[in-house]
Parts: structure tokens; C-alpha cells; sequence
């Protein structure tokens, strides 16, 4: 069995921050006061700022000099950018993972069931959950360290739950669509690099 992950208190700060500004706890505009999280986690400023320093980085949030720290009011332009590169690295990733999945589907599977439920439910928040876990869980299946590090850098989670939540309106299911590239890797379509590509791309924002 696989030891459990250790995650780091600016790691832990930083999906505290980002579950707050998918859920709307932080609005697109809203200031993000360092030290109120701080209090509010019982810890000092200095991971905070250092969790901070990060979601910039990954451009959800923006700081100015005498402004402190916001949240950005993001566009569908802002959210579609990453989509073109994501839907590179999955391309690769189903590639590099065809031969591995076609003998195993499992994890597929079980993300593709969580994601009817959520589907019947309506439950953007499960979906978007789900919906990531699916796809890390090829890239994973492609066994390279350094194009997981990629596509996990890009912050994959979390603008994916903002798609959903801010820029979907209309309820719109999600297992299907992923079942279809399930039974590509079944039957080894050999062009399921390109479908998987596709798919990425179809769910980018509309601008």
C-alpha cells in the first residue's frame, strides 16, 4: 500500500484559499487579507504569503502595491489559454498510457460512475472533481514524472471547477462524453491520442 501524502502547511493554506474562491467565498474583485487567514488558520503570515505568492503564479489572484491581494476577474479568454496546452500533454499522455489502460480501465471507471451521479444530481462541484480525476488518472497511467509535474502545474483543478462553475449557466452532462474515450482504450483505438485532444479542446470556454 502506497504511503499516505504529507502535505506541506503552505500546501494546505493554498487548497483552503482555492476551495474558497471556487465555492464563491472569495469573489472575482474581492481582497484576500493575509492576515485574517492567518488568524483564521492559526498559523503565521509567512506560509500564508507564500500560498499567496503561488495562486498568483497560476495568475487566480493579482497584488498591487498599496491594493494588497485580489481576486482576478477573470474572462473565458483568461480560462480557455490553458486548454490548447493541456490538450497537448493529454494527447501524449494517451499515447504513452494506451497499452497500460487497455489491459485496466478500472480507475477510468469508477470517476466515469461518480460522474453520472453527479450528472443526475446536477452537482457542478462533483463534477468538476471528478471530471480532473479522470484525466490525472491518465496522464498518471502514462508513467512520466515530468509530464504529470507539467499538467498538474497548470492548475488543471481548479480552473476546470471554474469553467464549470462560472462560465456553464446550463446544466450539462459529463459521464458520457468520458465513457466514449474509456471504450477507445478498450478497443486500442489507435487514434486515441487525438481523441483525447479533441475532447480537451471541446470543453474549452467558449469566448
Amino acid at each position: 500500500m502506497a504511503p499516505p501524502v504529507v502535505h506541506s502547511l503552505r500546501d494546505q493554506i493554498r487548497e483552503h484559499i482555492l476551495e474558497g474562491i471556487v465555492n464563491g467565498r472569495w469573489q472575482p474583485g474581492e481582497r484576500i487579507v493575509e492576515r485574517r487567514i492567518a488568524a483564521e488558520l492559526l498559523v503565521s503570515q509567512t506560509p500564508v504569503r507564500e500560498a499567496l505568492r503561488e495562486l498568483e503564479s497560476l495568475r487566480l489572484i493579482e497584488s498591487a502595491p498599496n491594493k494588497g491581494v485580489r481576486v482576478r476577474e477573470l474572462t473565458a479568454a483568461d480560462l480557455k489559454e490553458s486548454y490548447p496546452v493541456r490538450a497537448g500533454l493529454e494527447q501524449v499522455a494517451a499515447e504513452l498510457a494506451a497499452d497500460a489502460l487497455a489491459g485496466d480501465v478500472s480507475a477510468l471507471e469508477a470517476e466515469v460512475a461518480a460522474l453520472r451521479v453527479a450528472d443526475r444530481a446536477g452537482d457542478s462541484e462533483a463534477q468538476a472533481r471528478h471530471t480532473v480525476a479522470f484525466h490525472r488518472a491518465i496522464v498518471r497511467a502514462a508513467g512520466n514524472a515530468v509530464l504529470l509535474h507539467t499538467w498538474e502545474s497548470l492548475g488543471i483543478e481548479v480552473w476546470t471547477a471554474l469553467s464549470i462553475r462560472w462560465l456553464s449557466p446550463q446544466p450539462r452532462a459529463h459521464a458520457e462524453d468520458h465513457a466514449e474515450i474509456v471504450r477507445a482504450f478498450e478497443r486500442r483505438d489507435p487514434k486515441i491520442g487525438e481523441l483525447l485532444r479533441t475532447h480537451v479542446l471541446s470543453c474549452a470556454p467558449r469566448v
